[in-house]
């Protein structure tokens, strides 16, 4: 037994689920007899403490400067002595070479890929460097340890989803897609150990969980999937599955295969359908990246619904190699088949960013940032979900692909205030406005849009931006015109009694039976952090101090 000082640093972003390579490394050194700290964000008062060992996690890359931030902090709470410090997760494997150049970080050690081999090893401890477990040469691996769920509760933040047991069937994936980091993360497919290791594991640790969060990357692939549906009935999981606790009511539980399952194959077999309805899956998530798989994911959908699953989602990759117009077939195809089939499909559109940029800027070639914008602000009314509502949707996002082009190109306070300018004090001033496009021919439409989407190195969209056109004379003067609508600011003198921004499209009822907060998606971009949008506070509780 050691008794070391370790402490773990998750960056200070909102995210749903909690840091499970965190969980397990808490699991490992508590085995080994350390004392284990977790903090979320930066958290000055834990600095009054000696700590032997630091490891930050990373996640998105996009998510950069508060990643940098939480490294700073390690290396500080580390008494400055970088060489304690060990940095891994998603964003540090794919953009290794990125933050091994960062000169402020020399001599932090940064993991590349999973803990997947003996601790020693996948750590890289090293005897010669005095490195506390670098004897550990034949343990089981920390990827297979049992996560620790009491490091949790350490700090006040809450996971939208926490009540569930996480891990994988299976790692890697098969495809290799052109936009995914998967095959670099994690390799080729391969299978893990048995799920019923983990639940009991979970259960004699930290008590019995409501849910089982499948993290696979493509589990329709594994070679052993008829096994692992298998085993999850035998864990209890079965259509309509209730877990009772002491002094709790009974509550419904659910199987998530949180990153989605492959149309491609599913369209392969009714098998893989017919099984998965063997177990309380909810939702099914079915990825529909591109129209190009448009026919064997409605195949897929229409299996779904024969077997009687009716609570469906899908991963819709936007700003990639698509078109807004390919964007608005794919949304609209599932408003068909709910009506088709008595179903329901929540769209959760993926906006596209490349997995080693390090904000948020990039721009796809068949989009620009003003219509990424004013798609970011319609997702809003409904936290990134395109409601299953026929009608809501209509009226959110047009009768057609061109209707939805021409509401892209609106005011974003004409999107974010829809109700008050078409139909409250604010009709005015959107009649103006309309009077005014009427008179833009199409070239002058093609020029409005590229005035809109700003200098190609701009970062975002400013109010100056469009006050700088509107006094341009060498921009053609009816253009000029339609500059200050773009000025109005979404937040202008539209606040309710209790000072919050009024809510699109208050008079409808998007959808009566929204998906539970946890299972929406981790990140949909929708939220890019620029002044005008904050993300609502309702969704994630404020990290700790």
């Amino acid at each position: 037994m050691t008794g070391k000082s370790v402490l773990l640093i998750e960056p200070g972003y909102p995210n749903k689920y909690p840091p499970l390579g965190l969980m397990k490394l808490a699991a490992y050194h508590r085995g080994r007899g350390d004392n284990v700290r977790f903090v979320k964000g930066t958290t000055p008062k834990i600095l009054d403490q000696a700590w032997d060992r630091v490891y930050v996690t990373t996640l998105f890359s996009f998510e950069w400067a508060r990643t940098s931030a939480a490294i700073d902090f390690a290396i500080q709470a580390a008494g400055n002595q970088s060489e304690r410090v060990f940095v891994g997760g998603i964003a540090a494997s794919l953009m290794y070479d990125e933050f091994v150049k960062e000169p402020r970080w020399v001599g932090v050690r940064f993991i590349k890929g999973l803990l997947d081999g003996p601790p020693a090893s996948a750590l890289t401890l090293s005897k010669d460097n005095f490195d506390f477990g670098s004897e550990d040469l034949s343990g089981t691996p920390i990827e297979e340890m049992i996560p620790d769920y009491s490091i949790l509760d350490q700090v006040n933040y809450r996971y939208p989803v926490h009540d569930a047991y996480f891990g994988y069937a299976s790692r890697g994936c098969v495809r290799s897609c052109a936009f995914c980091g998967v095959p670099k993360l994690e390799g080729a497919q391969r299978e893990m150990p048995p799920l019923s290791k983990l639940v009991a594991g979970v259960d004699t640790a930290h008590g019995t969980k409501k849910d089982l969060v499948l993290m696979d990357n493509n589990i329709t692939a594994s070679a052993r999937y008829r096994e692992v549906i298998a085993e999850i009935r035998d864990l209890g999981f079965t259509p309509g599955a209730k877990l009772e606790r002491a002094d709790r009511p009974p509550v419904k539980r659910r199987v998530d295969f949180n990153q989605g399952v492959d149309a491609r194959i599913l369209a392969k077999s009714p098998m893989f359908l017919r099984e998965m309805a063997t177990i309380c899956i909810s939702p099914l998530r079915i990825a529909f990246d591109h129209l190009g798989v448009r026919k064997v994911y409605e195949i897929a959908i229409r299996m779904a619904a024969d077997n009687g699953i009716t609570s469906l989602s899908n991963y819709m990759l936007y700003n990639f190699m698509d078109t807004p117009a390919d964007l608005y077939v794919r949304m609209r195809l599932n408003i068909t088949l709910n009506e088709a089939l008595g179903i329901r499909i929540w769209s959760f559109p993926m906006r596209y960013q490349p997995v080693t940029l390090k904000d948020r800027s990039h721009v796809g070639e068949n989009w620009n940032r003003y219509y990424l914008r004013s798609f970011q602000i319609m997702l809003q009314a409904t936290r990134g979900i395109v409601s299953g509502n026929t009608s809501f949707f209509m009226r959110a996002y047009g009768e057609d692909y061109m209707a939805f082009e021409r509401l892209l190109r609106l005011p974003h306070a004409f999107i974010f205030h829809r109700e008050y300018y078409e139909n409250g004090p604010g009709r005015p001033v959107r009649d103006e406005y309309e009077a005014i496009r009427k008179r833009c021919s199409e070239r002058q439409e093609r020029e409005l849009v590229r005035l809109l989407s700003g200098p190609t190195d701009a970062k975002g969209l400013r109010r100056d931006h469009f006050r700088r056109l509107a006094n341009d004379h060498t921009i053609d003067p009816l253009l000029r015109k339609v500059m200050p609508f773009h000025m109005l600011d979404i937040k202008d003198n539209l606040k309710t009694d209790s000072g919050q921004v009024l809510m699109l499209f208050p008079v409808l009822n998007p959808d009566p039976v929204m998906p539970a907060e946890d299972e929406v998606v981790e990140d949909a971009g929708l939220f890019d952090h620029e002044p005008m949008l904050q993300r609502n506070n309702s969704l994630l509780v404020k990290t700790a101090n």
